[in-house]
């Protein structure tokens, strides 16, 4: 959507809208204004014709007019009382849920109209295949307090084209109230920040994170297995726009926000980041070398969680901003993807997640459409998932709430024919999967657990070795010796019935 980028600050990422049918305007190639429409359709169909699917990122939250010191460029002019939260005992003052001095009332009717106008439009005309809101909590505020029956979500929910396409919401704002992370109804799926946190504090190495790990790989079912919704309610993520990028979190345990001349006083605090022992750039290539393979643990369990994973553009190839983790206001090569990185440094990461990626494609193991529940699936003997001690048995009360212990294992089985039908309506198998993941510095030896009908064993993925732009799966052997700071996936394979 257009953002100003002159009467105020410079916002890189264009977050600040003030016209919200127009396409930001230092996107696209042409300076005339209908020119830009055509193209950015032009761009959109251009994309569904290679199989993706467009998402926007809107902003409906607040405006560029800011504060009541900010600009008059067109909602204050027209109607200020009406278009924006004010303080009830201050008129003249804005209630700021946003952060950003400003926020729009959707309680208005006519604002409500021309928010939702807004969004028929993209979809219309510019056929998007859906949305994801900016600070979401916001839209939903009845009276100062989140409302999920609040007339915004209402008006989506009952709207014949809007309710059939994407909706994904950052469920917080800066306001009372605001983290409502699990709150949206049924239909919307969230960006998950516990998925994110507790993610980057297991593989930092942080005592503890057993029990809430198991629950995010799982698609975070304490969250969202309500009200029928599904595990893609849950988007998952490593990093996105706000904070470190990938390369980032594993080589600065500080941000550096100087260049933004906020005396480094901007950004996130709390990164759960770990540097290896050198801040920033390093020549040990020892260091590098487990930086690298950190990488690779983020990036396979992103993929190989339940869920819809998120994956910040540059993070496939190590982008880095330098250790900036708010680089909203730097439009130069600290925030720009460096892609020539990819021919040197970059194309084996690459190639690694073009491999994660495919796994995760050809099974439905690793995106189910229903939740684990750890029962028995009906007609067999066998448990939708299993999580395992190195040992090979079941994990009891008292392994769980071993602070000490870094490692995990869980058994997903490939019969999940009973809730996936192929496109001739047979039930669907697949492969039964094993995952491991160690975040200790010592290795973990893990006995393999036999599987009925089992054909054979294979390495599908093992973090701790250098990846190849030609993967091969090796034979897997009980007991298998799980390396330190590292993630491994063993493929049953069986003689299918």
């Amino acid at each position: 959507l257009a953002s100003d980028m002159c009467d105020l600050d410079c916002v890189n990422w264009g977050y600040d809208p003030h016209h919200f049918i127009a396409p930001e305007g230092s996107y696209a190639s042409s300076s005339d204004g209908i020119a830009r429409v055509v193209e950015t359709r032009a761009m959109v169909q251009s994309l569904q014709e290679v199989g993706l699917r467009v998402v926007l990122d809107v902003v409906y939250n607040h405006t560029a007019e800011g504060n009541h010191l900010g600009p008059t460029l067109s909602l204050r002019g027209i109607d200020n009382k009406s278009y924006y939260y004010k303080m009830e005992d201050k008129p003249r003052y804005y209630n700021d849920y946003t952060g950003t001095g400003n926020a729009l009332e959707l309680r208005h009717p006519y604002v409500l109209r021309m928010v939702t106008d807004s969004l028929r439009y993209w979809v219309e005309e510019m056929r998007v295949d859906g949305f994801r809101f900016d600070l979401a909590t916001t839209l939903a505020r009845v009276d100062g307090e989140f409302d999920e029956r609040s007339s915004f979500l209402d008006s989506v929910a009952q709207d014949p084209l809007l309710s059939t396409v994407k909706l994904i919401a950052e469920p917080w704002d800066t306001g009372h109230g605001g983290y409502q992370v699990g709150n949206f109804p049924p239909g919307w799926a969230e960006w998950n920040d516990r998925y994110r946190d507790t993610l980057r504090r297991f593989w930092k190495g942080d005592s503890g994170q057993l029990p809430e790990l198991a629950s995010r790989l799982a698609g975070s079912s304490d969250i969202y297995d309500q009200r029928g919704r599904r595990p893609w309610s849950s988007v998952n993520f490593i990093t996105a726009h706000d904070g470190f990028t990938l390369h980032d979190l594993v080589s600065y345990n500080e941000k550096h926000n100087n260049d933004n001349q906020e005396n480094n006083q901007d950004g996130n605090e709390n990164n759960f980041s770990y540097n290896f022992g050198v801040e920033g750039p390093t020549d040990d290539s020892a260091i590098q070398s487990l930086r690298m393979q950190q990488k690779r643990n983020l990036l396979a369990s992103l993929l190989f969680s339940q869920g819809l994973p998120m994956l910040l553009a540059g993070d496939e190839f190590g982008n880095t901003q330098m250790g900036n983790n708010n680089a909203y206001c730097q439009d130069n090569e600290t925030a720009w993807l460096n892609w020539p990185e990819i021919d040197s440094s970059g194309n084996a990461l690459l190639s690694f997640t073009k491999t994660l990626i495919q796994l995760r494609h050809r099974h439905i193991v690793f995106h189910r459409h229903r939740f684990f529940h750890g029962k028995e699936i009906p007609g067999t003997k066998t448990k939708d998932i299993t999580w395992l001690t190195a040992d090979g048995g079941e994990m009891e009360e008292d392994d769980w709430s071993d602070d000490s212990e870094k490692s995990l294992a869980l058994l997903i089985s490939g019969k999940a024919g009973q809730y996936h039908l192929t496109e001739h309506g047979e039930r669907e198998t697949d492969d039964t999967f094993m995952l491991m993941m160690n975040a200790g510095e010592e290795a973990v030896e893990y006995v393999l657990p036999q599987v009925k009908n089992l054909s054979s064993m294979s390495v599908a993925v093992d973090t701790s070795l250098s990846p190849t732009n030609s993967p091969t799966e090796k034979p897997a052997t009980s007991p298998f010796n799980l390396k330190p700071r590292s993630l491994v996936l063993i493929r049953y394979t069986t003689n299918k019935k």
